[in-house]
Parts: C-alpha cells; sequence; structure tokens
C-alpha cells in the first residue's frame, strides 16, 4: 500500500469524543469473521463485540507490532499480519465485516482497495467506514480539487465499487464521511 504518509502512534490522544464514538459505532457493528483495513496501531481493537474473529492488515510493520501489544493488553485474540488494501491475499467471499476507519485517504488507488474489500466480502456483507473528505467549503474545496488524488467522498467510491450505501453521515464541520455499505 503506497503510504502518503505514515502513521505509527495511537490515534486516541488527538483525536475527540466524535470519533471515539465514530470507532465504537461501527466496531460495534461488525459481525464474525471480520477484516479490519488499516489498523495502524490498534484504535479500534477496544471496540469490538467478543464474538468478532478478527483479522487486521497494515502496511507497516512498526503499526502492526504496536496493534499485536495493543491487543494482548485487552486479552483480544486477533490475527495480524503485513498486507496491501490494493491486493488483499484472502479468498473471495472470507468475511462477513470490512471495517475501515481513516485508512483509505492514505491509500494510493483507493477504488482499488474498495473493490479488493468488495471481493473479500460474503454477498450480504458489510463495510463499515469512516474516513476524512475533501474541504467541503469555497475557497477550500477548489484547491483540493487540485491535488493529485483528490479526497472524495466515501460512499461514492464505495458506490463505484459495487456497494449499496445504507447509511452515511458527515461529523466534524463536514470532514469525515462515514458509511455503512452492503455488498448486494
Amino acid at each position: 500500500m503506497n503510504v502518503r504518509r505514515p502513521w505509527t502512534g495511537r490515534a486516541e490522544p488527538w483525536e475527540g469524543p466524535s470519533l471515539r464514538r465514530t470507532r465504537e459505532i461501527l466496531c460495534a457493528g461488525a459481525r464474525e469473521r471480520t477484516l479490519e483495513v488499516g489498523v495502524g496501531s490498534g484504535a479500534n481493537l477496544r471496540y469490538y463485540p467478543p464474538q468478532v474473529r478478527l483479522t487486521a492488515i497494515d502496511p507497516d510493520p512498526a503499526a502492526l507490532a504496536s496493534a499485536r501489544k495493543h491487543a494482548e493488553e485487552l486479552g483480544l485474540v486477533a490475527r495480524f499480519a503485513e498486507g496491501d488494501a490494493r491486493s488483499l491475499h484472502f479468498s473471495d467471499e472470507s468475511f462477513e465485516t470490512v471495517v475501515c476507519t481513516l485508512a483509505l485517504g492514505a491509500v494510493d488507488g483507493r477504488e482499488e482497495a474498495l473493490r479488493e474489500m468488495y471481493r473479500v466480502l460474503v454477498p450480504g456483507g458489510r463495510l463499515l467506514a469512516a474516513e476524512r473528505i475533501g474541504r467541503p467549503r469555497l475557497p477550500a474545496r477548489l484547491w483540493e480539487r487540485r491535488r493529485e488524488n483528490p479526497r472524495r467522498a466515501p460512499r461514492e467510491a464505495a458506490a463505484e465499487a459495487g456497494f449499496r450505501v445504507g447509511h452515511h453521515d458527515r461529523l466534524l464541520f463536514g470532514t469525515v464521511e462515514r458509511l455503512v455499505a452492503h455488498r448486494p
């Protein structure tokens, strides 16, 4: 996964209650076999229900080591692997849930990553995501469009990958979108 900017620290200290609540809500919706794409240092781990069988990937070995340690501290059994969101090394229809929070923006080839998430989900499986989006107001929105890889609304990219978006909303003054989408 080509990462635009590395991040190896836990996210909790800088994020406010709105993002922590978003993590809690999305992870609570995880079911059965769950894949977390872009686990980082494990900011979501404390929010998964106990019945989830979690597999988590990240391209950064240092972040994965931190996530493993965090899982051990929580008593959470999970599989961790180095991986690229654009080329998931799992069989088709391997997971009931895919969770991705604040990681797609770091991937060059976001559309490829979403197609891969779609591929590894079972029919009826859920994508639970939250992602930063472009600046919602002028003139910053015009500046965002000039970037090499401008941020787009995750719901648009998910729909293009084949997902049916069931719910989406925005928080943090419209700069983060969360969504629940299904593979038909």
